[in-house]
């Protein structure tokens, strides 16, 4: 070890040193600059990816209608500020893009994939404002009450949508759509952004566990089977007595009619 020490102690190690301290330095800055690295620095996350395609999307598909800037046009509101969770529920039932101006909104079936309804979604929320898409797990019914769900559910939206979620007439020839093809996520949705007619309720109007309790009875009410017959789309109470008394009393009409006239045949 003493001739280690000699040569450390030379004159010219002193300035070995400092080229070899250099090279290794240079080494260590082109391996974290090189090209693989530089590529991974100049890709965009995956999130500004998503945002990316969907604008592209969004310009070929909605802004016609929309704006180019999704700032409303004449025939479209702006969706500015709308949020995720709108655009999600418009689409993902079918109602977005519209067919035709000044349609009803009725579920149809949906144009665009899951994937490109996310994107969309995701360039819109991107503009500024409004609720997330729920995931499954806040909507999930599971564990929820569907005795508090009914009775929140006649308190804020038996009026519109019937008590068993069917659906009703509204004034000014509009509508409030059946909940029977509703999902649970599409479902907190509606409560969030209020689509159409329906007002929106916050999660500081109806609490997230008031939200579940509600689709926990939507959709144990609407598996339930019909041991009376024909539902009649669980219109109301004693549907089927109706359906009969109000045949009955016409058959009878008509009956009496038809008697009538064979005697004056006669």
């Amino acid at each position: 070890m003493s001739w280690i020490t000699a040569r450390r102690r030379h004159r010219v190690a002193g300035y070995a040193v400092v080229p070899l301290g250099l090279a290794a330095i240079g080494v260590m800055y082109a391996s974290l600059t090189g090209p693989g690295s530089q590529a991974a620095a100049s890709a965009p996350p995956p999130l500004q990816q998503n945002i990316a395609r969907g604008r592209y999307l969004f310009e070929q598909s909605c802004s016609s209608c929309h704006g180019l800037d999704a700032q409303g046009t004449s025939v479209a509101p702006s969706l500015i500020g709308t949020g995720a969770a709108s655009v999600d529920f418009q689409m993902s039932t079918g109602r977005m893009p519209a067919k035709e101006q000044g349609a009803e909104m009725d579920r149809r079936p949906v144009v665009f994939s899951p994937h490109d309804i996310n994107a969309i979604a995701s360039y819109v929320a991107s503009l500024g404002g409004g609720p997330p898409v729920p995931t499954e797990a806040q909507a999930s019914p599971v564990g929820a009450n569907p005795g508090l769900g009914q009775q929140i559910f006649n308190a804020n939206c038996a009026a519109c949508h019937n008590f068993v979620g069917a659906g009703g007439a509204l004034t000014n020839g509009k509508y409030a759509p059946s909940l029977n093809q509703a999902t649970p996520v599409q479902i907190y949705e509606a409560m969030l952004t209020g689509p159409e007619a329906m007002p929106a309720f916050s999660d500081t109007t109806i609490l997230p566990s008031e939200k579940r309790d509600i689709i926990a009875f939507i959709t144990q009410t609407r598996a339930e089977p019909n041991p009376g017959g024909f539902s009649l789309g669980r219109v109301g109470p004693v549907t089927e007595g109706l359906v009969i008394w109000i045949g009955g009393i016409g058959l009878l009409i008509f009956i009496s009619i038809w008697i009538v006239g064979k005697q004056r045949d006669a």
